[in-house]
């Protein structure tokens, strides 16, 4: 069997076994992104020689019995936003082209230390602020099944990467989406988990109310143990909370009692036909095998999108500030005097749509406006955590579409701004509340295209989603047909 048809844990266990070595897997996925690479564009940074080099110093760390875990020897991607030591790190802007962190983020340094052989970083939207992966500075990521079509955003480089066979997992950060709607348009697996599950010490911030790391992989399985293995209390990161992490438990084939409520708020207007045949033959499947499925009224769902908008946009004004060409990363070379190298470097260092943001944040925060928009838009946050409690006492699991649509063309979204914040409507009400979402491939459209089912559940109620996941991963009959341009 090739050896990038396996899964993560399959990897590791082959590994294991001594059927195969850390080296060889590493070459594999090497050699892959040699030859798919000119096409996708996954990654924004590749260490070839420092990944080779790590691949053979865990073999012997294997060989030696001294790690054990399942992802021992298995290579991994990493989204550009989270600090690697030595390894550039610039959030695919301009103003951080020559950023090399002197610290690894917490979630990396847990894989580093379960045996993950780091192949490099991956692309994204300029300071993952955007759905399409087209706002990076360093080009546009393609989608694996079609490159005339986006991978989604803003982690679209990592979901692109374990679609095309370039990594066997990854990272991604999730603040409005951005692991749950790429995994949708490349047809993989991604998990959000619940806000505070695992540490943002040494992810760049965007949202910092909203963002949380999560793995990205071929399947349930491989997610639940990647996740199990970077969740963790970090006293580094205030809002990181402790609590048990035993995700891999909740891989079970059965859902029999279990109550999932599908909202109709999610069935309505603006979502494809195709795409709602899809997530209702899969709750088709979930009630076949002994689960209570019913659809619900889920209040709020029109408020999600400004409320998130706002409260992002205003985390990020104030986050963004510190990029002013002083400390590190771009400096304007042509300035006169401290304010006009600020405004200088800073027009020149960040992309339009983060511009767009950062002028958005700064608006609502302002004198005048902060009650009328930013407070306004916190109390919708509350109301919106409030309708999901509600919604929780009820059911087990909330179940609908990752996306209201497949992938769209490269360039469709960037034209209209408004039409690609829209596209974040089913997966940003998870964020506002703090809640954990995973995204499972469910089907294909009519164009080939890969369609996701979203599972929502309640606050560090993530083996659930888990658990339903999985059931439906060992129940669905689906043939991926061939990907266009990368085979």
């Amino acid at each position: 069997m090739d050896i990038l048809k396996y899964t993560a844990v399959e990897l590791g266990r082959k590994i294991k076994d001594k059927e195969l070595t850390a080296v060889e897997a590493t070459q594999a996925v090497l050699d892959r992104i040699d030859s798919v690479e000119n096409t996708v564009h996954a990654y924004v940074t590749v260490d070839r020689e420092g990944a080779l080099k790590k691949a053979a110093q865990i073999q012997k760390k294997i060989e030696n019995g001294e790690l054990t875990g399942p992802l021992a020897g298995v290579p991994v991607a990493i989204k550009d936003n989270m600090c690697t030591e030595g390894m550039l790190t610039t959030c695919s802007s301009k103003i951080l082209y020559n950023f090399v962190p002197t610290f690894t983020a917490e979630a990396v340094k847990n894989l580093e230390a379960a045996g993950a052989v780091i192949i490099g970083k991956t692309n994204m939207d300029e300071f993952a602020m955007g759905s399409t992966t087209e706002t990076s500075a360093y080009g546009v990521t393609r989608n694996p099944w079609n490159p005339d079509h986006v991978p989604g955003g803003s982690s679209g480089g990592s979901c692109a990467a374990v679609a095309a066979g370039e990594c066997f997992y990854a990272l991604g950060s999730d603040t409005g989406g951005s692991i749950r709607q790429p995994s949708s348009f490349c047809g993989v697996t991604g998990i959000k988990p619940t806000y505070g599950t695992v540490s943002r010490y040494g992810l760049i911030a965007y949202g910092s109310s909203l963002d949380q790391i999560g793995p990205v992989a071929k399947d349930v399985t491989d997610c639940a143990t990647i996740l199990e293995i970077i969740a963790s209390h970090d006293l580094k990161d205030s809002t990181s909370v402790e609590r048990e992490t035993n995700f891999t438990d909740a891989l079970v084939d059965d859902v029999k009692g279990m109550r999932i409520g599908i909202p109709r708020d999610y069935l309505g207007e603006g979502l494809d036909s195709e795409v709602k045949e899809a997530i209702l033959s899969a709750a088709k499947v979930l009630e076949a095998k002994g689960a209570i499925v019913e659809e619900f009224d889920l209040s709020l769902v029109e408020y999600a999108i400004p409320a998130y908008y706002v409260i992002a946009s205003a985390e990020a004004s104030s986050n963004l500030s510190r990029f002013d060409g002083v400390k590190y990363g771009y400096r304007s070379e042509d300035y006169e005097g401290l304010h006009n190298m600020y405004k200088k470097s800073r027009s020149e260092g960040f992309g339009p749509e983060v511009k767009r943001r950062i002028m958005l944040g700064s608006f609502v925060l302002s004198s005048g406006y902060y009650d009328a928009y930013y407070l306004k838009a916190l109390r919708t946050k509350a109301l919106i955590k409030k309708a999901f409690d509600e919604a929780f006492a009820k059911y087990d699991v909330i179940l609908g579409p990752a996306a209201p649509y497949t992938a769209p063309k490269l360039g469709e979204s960037l034209s209209d701004p408004i039409q690609m914040y829209l596209g974040d409507i089913y997966t940003i009400s998870v964020n506002l509340a703090g809640l954990p979402g995973m995204t499972v491939p469910c089907g294909m459209d009519s164009k080939g295209l890969p369609i996701g089912l979203q599972l929502i559940g309640d606050c560090f109620k993530e083996n659930n989603i888990i658990r339903a996941g999985y059931t439906f991963e060992q129940s669905r009959e689906m043939v991926m047909p061939n990907m266009k341009g990368v085979e």
